[in-house]
């Protein structure tokens, strides 16, 4: 068995360094942060060298003024919100952090990790506004600022966002931040019907209410929507929810300002570490067709409303039924699985011509010695 090598760098010059290195000796590189995700993509095998970020912890900058941050890749997003929370702010990120917050900035960038917070506040491309790259040649590059309004340069921050380090090594981002609001409102209500689901989803999706984020969840023919209010007059606008919730034919209809712990399953369940878990991509309306598939393969879901985004576990001898049950259109990604269900079919799902194309170039383009997670999406990227 090859043996790895391991290095942790505290400094960028010293991560672009063996960076270029392991580049000049043909060697591949697996770039590492926390660990949480590394059961991601398509099994690949060892790489001859893991360059962990977890030596790049400094949070270089906090502007509370100006409302964004800079953060070295390996800093724990746990750490970072704690430091924002003092001065009422928030990074507006609350993917599952892993049992110890073990999660990095940097990893949850390059792998657009994202929870609940994503209806209002956007991905991770949405809230960086500047990074710092490693390239597998050793040139370091800067992308972006530090400040909000910044249309000046490529914008590498964007792009290296869910990349999976496939292009090169996140060193530090640039972050917008936003008022933490440390009490919220979450109106509930429960549904049997799929269709009625799907219908109440879309009608709160078109509210003027401003949720915080607005959430579905089903398991075992049954299900039901969390919409959650936070800031100024949370409690009224709560309520308000509700009473929508009850005209739309939603049962069981309840307010909660102790809401955290309704909130940490739906992140909960954007993880399965001994069953399958499948990312889906639909539109918004095909909700009661998802819904559906999940039931026909034993499933349960937590999602995104309003986005399309949906989270489904399953046992893994039951992926293929539940991609032959999904709507014309829908996207699935394999994230959370044992090693042979990402390999059949592809965790990523079927890739047409001109997008394998376009990735092939920008591959090309950013690491041409294809040194960095070699063949996480497809052979050569």
């Amino acid at each position: 068995m090859a043996t790895v090598t391991h290095a942790t760098p505290r400094t960028f010059d010293q991560a672009a360094a063996a960076l270029a290195a392991a580049s000049s000796e043909g060697q591949s590189v697996r770039i590492r942060g926390g660990a949480t995700k590394l059961g991601w993509g398509r099994p690949t095998g060892a790489a001859d060298v893991e360059l962990c970020t977890t030596g790049l912890t400094k949070i270089v900058e906090h502007n509370a003024g100006d409302l964004t941050a800079i953060l070295e890749a390996g800093v724990p997003l746990a750490q970072a919100q704690r430091t924002f929370a003092a001065a009422g702010q928030m990074l507006a990120l609350d993917p599952p952090l892993g049992d110890d917050s073990a999660a990095t900035i940097g990893g949850i960038v390059a792998t657009g990790d994202c929870g609940p917070l994503r209806h209002r506040y956007g991905a991770p491309r949405d809230l960086v506004v500047g990074a710092t790259i490693a390239l597998s040649d050793g040139a370091i590059a800067h992308s972006g600022g530090k400040v909000i309004k910044n249309v000046a340069g490529y914008d590498l921050a964007k792009l290296f966002a869910g990349s999976f380090g496939t292009l090169g090594l996140i060193l530090s981002v640039s972050v917008r931040l936003h008022a933490r609001h440390p009490e919220s409102t979450t109106a509930l209500g429960v549904c049997a019907d799929p269709d009625t689901l799907g219908a109440a989803a879309v009608a709160l999706t078109a509210s003027p209410l401003e949720f915080e984020a607005l959430d579905v969840a089903w398991h075992v023919g049954r299900g039901g929507i969390l919409a959650r209010c936070g800031g100024p007059e949370h409690g009224r606008r709560g309520r308000r929810a509700a009473r929508r919730l009850s005209e739309l034919g939603l049962d069981q209809v309840d307010v909660t300002g102790d809401d955290e712990q309704l909130w940490e399953r739906q992140r909960a369940g954007q993880r399965s570490p001994h069953r399958a878990l499948v990312r889906i991509a639909a539109r918004p309306t095909a909700l009661p067709a998802v819904v559906r598939a999940t039931d026909s393969a034993a499933g349960t879901l937590v999602g995104r409303a309003a986005l399309g985004s949906s989270y489904v576990e399953v046992d893994p001898d039951a992926l293929g039924r539940l991609r032959d049950a999904l709507p014309p259109g829908a996207a699935i990604t394999v994230l959370d699985a044992p090693a042979h269900a990402r390999e059949q079919p592809d965790p990523w799902g079927a890739l047409e011509a001109p997008v394998l194309a376009l990735m092939r170039s920008v591959k090309t383009r950013f690491d041409p010695t294809r040194t960095c997670n070699p063949g996480l999406f497809v052979d050569g990227i």
